[in-house]
């Protein structure tokens, strides 16, 4: 056994989160694509069962009321919240990502002067969320403007109404500095809009303590929600009776069931609902939460920082030189739950091999090999194995 394995041993050993792992459903493999689709946890299968077979096959309509399902976008949305520093009464689940950085975004823009004609998006940012900041634009009547996050406080000025930032780049895992960057837009008297994709479940957010006036993220990363599981939209409490959606529907109405002609929005968070919610995966997600009961999010932190090293130190000692690179900062405080690793001319082909041996991250052209860290199941020696394994297929 090597020192590295032995190392790895000893920390799973003293690992204060390792017993969570048994909370979710695994096989022999290292799975270290959970930024991208996390693991299944073990309670949801009989959750979703019971939803299926009692509340939809036995109550049916009556479960609105007597299974809560009227009132989960936003009970499960306080579920969320501590998750991202946010006090209860602030978000709401339901819809895709997409549609929420649409909601968010143009609501943004609604509250800002209507002089402010530009709104600014990370130039770095997941696609989607490019191609909706452009269609906010034309919907709002401005123009967009892409510039890179350091970039971002030289570009602001009186014609700035809102900023759509990434909170942790896809590609690298770099983290961005969402308490400089959000007191900046609000110094220039922007809106500040936050993606919280890559974040939520892996490090401390503080939407609140960094006074973040809107965000949105996904759930089947971090959160563990599982596929397509439905994302979820924040809207700061001083901000919601101003907050108007470019998507108002009869369940945001502050009186659904009264079929007004008229469209009154309900009062706080609700107002960010649209139709009527996806109940099997939105109570499927509800289960998943529960591993995450009695959990800090500090603590998730710290493992992830202690997880990155790692795997960065076991790539050094075990990869040829020269033959990755790593994309992904070094210092901790620019650094997410992932580590990207340049590989030069055959990427795709490096992470099919790794697949095939079971260790599972992702590819993402032209030439990086993408790794997340998820701290509740991922654990230090799956870490060593990953870079053994990496560097067998690369020598």
């Amino acid at each position: 056994m090597s020192d590295l394995a032995r190392t790895a041993r000893q920390r799973d050993a003293d690992d204060p989160l390792a017993s969570r792992r048994a909370l979710f459903v695994l096989d022999d493999g290292v799975y270290l694509d959970g930024n991208s689709l996390g693991a299944l946890p073990r309670s949801v299968p009989g959750r979703v069962e019971d939803v299926v077979r009692r509340q939809w096959g036995a109550l049916r309509i009556r479960s609105w009321d007597e299974s809560g399902w009227w009132t989960a976008p936003e009970r499960i949305g306080d579920r969320i919240a501590p998750l991202v520093g946010a006090a209860a009464g602030q978000i709401v689940v339901g819809d895709s990502t997409s549609v929420n950085v649409l909601k968010a975004l143009v609501g943004a823009v609604r509250m800002a002067d209507d002089a402010r004609d530009e709104i600014v998006v990370d130039a770095t940012t997941f696609p989607t969320d490019g191609y909706i900041a452009e269609s906010a634009a034309r919907l709002t009547g401005r123009t967009l403007r892409p510039v890179r996050p350091d970039e971002v406080p030289a570009a602001l000025s009186g014609r700035t109404a809102a900023v759509l930032l990434n909170h942790v780049d896809y590609r690298s895992g770099r983290l961005h500095d969402l308490p400089s960057l959000t007191a900046a837009v609000h110094a220039a008297g922007a809106i500040a809009v936050w993606d919280l994709c890559h974040s939520a479940g892996a490090l401390p957010v503080g939407l609140d303590e960094h006074g973040v006036d809107l965000a949105v993220g996904c759930t089947y990363k971090y959160l563990n929600g599982g596929p397509g599981s439905p994302a979820y939209l924040y809207v700061r409490s001083g901000l919601q009776d101003r907050f108007d959606s470019p998507l108002p529907g009869w369940n945001s109405h502050a009186e659904p069931f009264g079929m007004r002609e008229a469209y009154e929005p309900a009062a706080g968070a609700l107002r960010g609902r649209v139709g009527t919610p996806d109940i099997l995966s939105m109570l499927a997600l509800e289960a998943a939460l529960e591993v995450w009961d009695g959990v800090s999010i500090d603590a998730v932190r710290a493992k992830s920082l202690a997880l990155t090293d790692f795997f960065l130190e076991c790539v050094r000692a075990y990869v040829p030189e020269g033959r990755v690179e790593s994309l992904t900062p070094v210092r901790h405080e620019e650094r997410g739950s992932q580590v990207a690793l340049r590989c030069a001319p055959d990427a795709g082909d490096v992470m099919k091999r790794l697949i095939g041996r079971g260790i599972v991250g992702d590819f993402r052209r032209p030439d990086v090999l993408r790794f997340g860290f998820t701290p509740l199941y991922v654990g230090f020696a799956d870490v060593e194995r990953a870079a053994r394994v990496l560097a067998e297929e690369l020598r």
